[in-house]
């Protein structure tokens, strides 16, 4: 090819619109990106947690130990309430274990994006283990416009901003257990899946994330009512799937 002839399109490099000038760069980004409101409501709803750990008579070292071996808050709560009521170490095994199903489609999701090809795929089992909503939505946005060897990088940075906020959130609580009401310190651990649900609001680009919004939402509350043990569940997983095949069925149709 002549030096005068313009490249062709496969030739050039891929540009990316969030692309930082080194890996050190995309974890100071990530760290940026989740110091705002998902660190501050986080560390909102740990405060609930450090609390109720603090009523159940229980230390932080066991607040802290719940954290990096569940790391979710509603699993977290759970197993609070089971431990309070003298449940089995299996229901609770069992419990634990439904309550987290859901972060299996989110690691599926996201585990491919933050692989680099030609690199071991072990660091990543270490990373799934940290995988939370907030951090999964900041990655999910913002990962595929970085640079593929910038993207885990970035899910570190945020989660250990995340991480951070969870700490110093429950040692908050538990140091101000009781002077919180009781109710407030429930209110605070749905804060979390509140900022969850507006984040997916935000970006509503996908016909088959709006479909799964709207069909959970309205079977959410008549599953619960039906099976209160398994309609949330339900509800998640028949609402994901059904707009799933659904979006694919129309754009099959539309061929």
């Amino acid at each position: 090819m002549s030096p005068h002839e313009p490249s062709s399109p496969a030739s050039e490099p891929k540009t990316y619109a969030r692309a930082c000038p080194s890996r050190r760069a995309a974890y100071v980004a990530g760290l940026r990106d989740a110091v705002g409101s998902p660190a501050l409501v986080l560390g909102a709803s740990f405060i609930g947690f450090g609390s109720l750990i603090r009523e159940f008579g229980l230390g932080l070292d066991v607040a802290f130990f719940s954290m990096l071996a569940t790391w979710a808050l509603p699993a977290q709560v759970a197993t609070l309430e089971m431990f309070a009521v003298g449940a089995p170490l299996f229901s609770v095994f069992i419990a634990v274990a439904l309550i987290n199903f859901r972060f299996l489609p989110m690691t599926v999701s996201l585990l491919p994006i933050l692989r680099q090809p030609g690199k071991p795929v072990w660091p990543l089992y270490i990373v799934a283990q940290f995988i939370a909503v907030s951090t999964w939505v900041l990655a999910m946005l913002r990962a595929p416009e970085m640079p593929p060897d910038q993207r885990l990088p970035y899910f570190c940075g945020a989660t250990t901003a995340m991480l951070t906020a969870g700490f110093v959130g429950t040692t908050a609580g538990y140091v101000a257990a009781g002077a919180v009401a009781p109710q407030i310190t429930h209110g605070l651990v749905f804060m979390n899946p509140c900022f969850f649900l507006l984040v997916l609001l935000v970006d509503l680009r996908q016909r088959a994330r709006v479909a799964a919004l709207l069909i959970g939402a309205a079977a959410g509350p008549a599953l619960h009512a039906l099976t209160p043990t398994w309609g949330l569940l339900i509800a998640g997983l028949g609402a994901g799937t059904i707009a799933f095949f659904g979006d694919r069925w129309w754009e099959k149709r539309r061929v």
